[in-house]
């Protein structure tokens, strides 16, 4: 029976980079059998952005799994929602909710300094005592990750990812009102960062950060407004019986609820550099024994290249070709060479902006006895001369399943 295997490397592919000689993270690194795999299969380019969107990452993963998203697009938070198990009502709008750290009025960072879930949960339950009524619940999710709620809100605003806009001035890119219809909406989120910042910056597990040097935790930023979708999946798309998803990530756990996947969840797996990169692959490995699709994601080179700390960036690669691709690649190579592999990152990460682009990313497709292109090794420039050329749409997940 024919099965396919996705590994994502969330943000893995970059811009060339003065420190390494002008190459890419991902042509510096040491990447034997991603290289391999690029010499013994086909390859090219996925414009995983359409045009007009933002390059999120919700973008970017709904795209690659074939998704139409002018047809089913409804924002991050929603997505995020359905990993939690929480139930988006018709009247209610679904946001994503960062905790963040501000200094001197600027956007330190997205992340709060990756504050813990342990400390996260004790201020989003505390914001959601102060905040939280019978129109608006805050919902925890992972380390800075969280969701909030608003009955009755309004989509129709402007919003932006606070990982987009690190060291601006936050009151510069706060929520804006796209219609006069969303000005109540956008004054009643604005209305909540303020307070959040009033409430968090003298919360005990902030004295605590501060003393111990790490970020405080000081304001909330939501974004991603979105109502509940209508999305078809996977399967009745495609006609396989079963897949899986493996991901430390609620947005892309969120995903795999509705594309119809199961969701495999690994121990110490974290959403960062520091994720348990051997227990996921033995974890997708496992997985392609009782599903015909596996997708196996993986947000270190993300988090990296958000960070700005390019050394950091290559050695998530190197992690992510030997923990991961190495004994996938090993495995079906021994026991089911029917199983095709597709490699790829859902979007640019440049360390130097430290967010996200919208260029096409390069991809491989391999499978046992498939006639190989001319490219030998994999990075954002060899696959220029792939053989399936810049892809779009759902060309790249019926490629896969194709062969």
């Amino acid at each position: 029976m024919k099965k396919s295997i996705i590994i994502l490397a969330d943000g893995m592919a970059d811009e060339p980079i003065e420190t390494l000689g002008w190459k890419t993270p991902l042509q510096y690194a040491h990447t034997p059998y991603m290289d391999k795999l690029a010499k013994k299969g086909i390859t090219g380019k996925l414009q995983t952005i359409p045009k007009g969107f933002h390059p999120g990452s919700e973008v970017a993963n709904l795209s690659i799994l074939g998704y139409n998203l002018l047809q089913i697009y409804e924002g991050r938070g929603v997505l995020e929602a359905a990993s939690m198990g929480i139930a988006i009502l018709p009247n209610e709008l679904a946001m994503r909710c960062n905790l963040i750290c501000i200094e001197n009025n600027l956007i330190k960072n997205h992340s709060a300094g990756h504050i813990d879930t342990k400390e996260a949960n004790t201020l989003i339950c505390f914001l959601n005592k102060k905040l939280g009524s019978k129109q608006i619940k805050f919902h925890t999710g992972i380390s800075y990750r969280h969701l909030l709620v608003i009955k009755n809100g309004n989509k129709h605003i402007k919003c932006i990812p606070p990982h987009d806009v690190q060291f601006y001035p936050f009151y510069s890119v706060m929520i804006q009102a796209k219609i006069p219809e969303a000005e109540e909406t956008a004054n009643l989120i604005n209305n909540m960062i303020l307070n959040s910042q009033d409430l968090l910056k003298n919360h005990p597990i902030n004295q605590q950060r501060e003393i111990a040097g790490k970020d405080p935790a000081n304001s909330i930023w939501p974004w991603s407004p979105g109502y509940k979708p209508t999305i078809k999946t996977m399967q009745e798309t495609y006609g396989f019986k079963n897949g899986a998803v493996i991901s430390a990530v609620n947005l892309i756990q969120g995903i795999g609820i509705y594309a119809g996947l199961k969701n495999i969840f690994v121990k110490g797996a974290t959403g960062l550099y520091n994720t348990n990169y051997e227990g996921k692959a033995k974890a997708a490995i496992q997985a392609l024994k009782t599903n015909d699709f596996v997708y196996l994601h993986i947000e270190a080179s993300d988090e990296a290249g958000h960070e700005g700390n390019v050394m950091l960036k290559v050695k998530t690669i190197e992690n992510i070709d030997n923990y991961i691709v190495r004994p996938i690649y090993e495995t079906i190579e021994q026991c089911n060479k029917l199983i095709t592999i597709g490699i790829l990152p859902d979007h640019p990460t440049p360390c130097s902006i430290r967010t996200h682009t919208n260029k096409p990313v390069p991809f491989i497709i391999y499978k046992f006895g498939c006639t190989p292109d001319s490219v030998n090794e994999f990075n954002e420039f060899s696959v220029e001369n792939g053989i399936l050329g810049t892809l779009k749409g759902d060309f790249f997940i019926k490629k896969l399943f194709e062969l």
